[in-house]
C-alpha cells in the first residue's frame, strides 16, 4: 500500500498528464458519436424497420474484443498512415459509443407519452418544434443515461488503446505489464477507476441541470 501510495505521489506529473490524454481521447470520441448517434436515433423512429437493423449492427460491434477492433483497423487506416495511435482508437471508441446513444435516444423519443405529443399538435407547433421543445426535454434523462454510459464504457476501453500507441492511463498498465511491475499497473488501473467515478458524477449534475424542472424525476 506504501509503495502505491509513493508511486501517486512521485509520478504525479505523469499521471496527470495521461489523465489529460485520456479524457482527449474519450471526450473527443463520445462527442463525435453524439454526433452522429443522437440524430440517427431520432431519425429511426420513424423507420421501424431500419431501427431493427441498426440496432443489430450496433450489437454486434459491441460484441467485438476491443483490441480485436484494433487490430482490424491498423491494415485499413495504414492506408492513410494512421494505422497506430489516435485515430484508430478515436474511430474504435465512437464505434462503441453508437449503440447506448442510439438505443437510448430511438427508446426515450419513443416512449415520449402521447399525449404531451397530441398537446403539442394542439397548440399548433411543427414536427420541428415538437421535437425540440417537447420530445427531446422529456427524453433527455434517458438520452443523458446512454451518454453516461458510453462515457464510462469508453474511459475503460480506452486503456487498451494505449496498446496501440494512443497514450492515455493505459500507458501505465501496458508499461507495467512489460516491467512486471504490479505497483505501476495498480495505479493504472486505479486512476482509471477514479477517472470513471468522477465523470460519472459530473454528468449526472449536467443531466440534472440540463432536465428541465418539469421533465425531472
Amino acid at each position: 500500500m506504501n509503495d502505491l501510495l509513493n508511486y501517486f505521489i512521485e509520478n504525479q506529473a505523469s499521471i496527470w498528464t495521461y489523465s489529460a490524454e485520456h479524457l482527449q481521447l474519450v471526450g473527443l470520441s463520445v462527442l463525435i458519436a453524439i454526433a452522429i448517434g443522437l440524430p440517427l436515433g431520432i431519425y429511426l423512429t420513424t423507420n421501424e424497420e431500419l431501427a431493427e437493423t441498426v440496432l443489430q449492427v450496433a450489437n454486434v460491434i459491441m460484441t467485438i474484443p476491443s483490441i480485436a477492433l484494433f487490430g482490424i483497423m491498423i491494415p485499413i487506416l495504414s492506408i492513410i498512415n494512421q494505422g497506430i495511435g489516435f485515430v484508430p482508437a478515436v474511430i474504435a471508441l465512437i464505434l462503441y459509443s453508437q449503440l447506448p446513444i442510439i438505443r437510448n435516444t430511438y427508446v426515450a423519443i419513443n416512449n415520449v407519452d402521447p399525449n404531451i405529443r397530441d398537446a403539442a399538435i394542439g397548440l399548433g407547433m411543427s414536427t420541428m418544434q415538437r421535437l425540440l421543445r417537447v420530445e427531446i426535454p422529456n427524453a433527455l434523462p434517458i438520452i443523458m443515461a446512454g451518454v453516461r454510459q458510453a462515457v464510462v464504457m469508453n474511459i475503460g476501453i480506452g486503456a487498451i488503446a494505449a496498446f496501440i500507441g494512443a497514450g492515455g492511463l493505459g500507458v501505465l498498465i501496458n508499461q507495467g505489464i512489460s516491467r512486471s511491475n504490479t505497483t505501476m499497473v495498480l495505479a493504472g488501473a486505479i486512476a482509471i477507476s477514479i477517472l470513471a467515478i468522477v465523470t460519472d458524477g459530473l454528468l449526472g449534475v449536467l443531466q440534472k441541470r440540463m432536465t428541465p424542472k418539469g421533465f425531472q424525476q
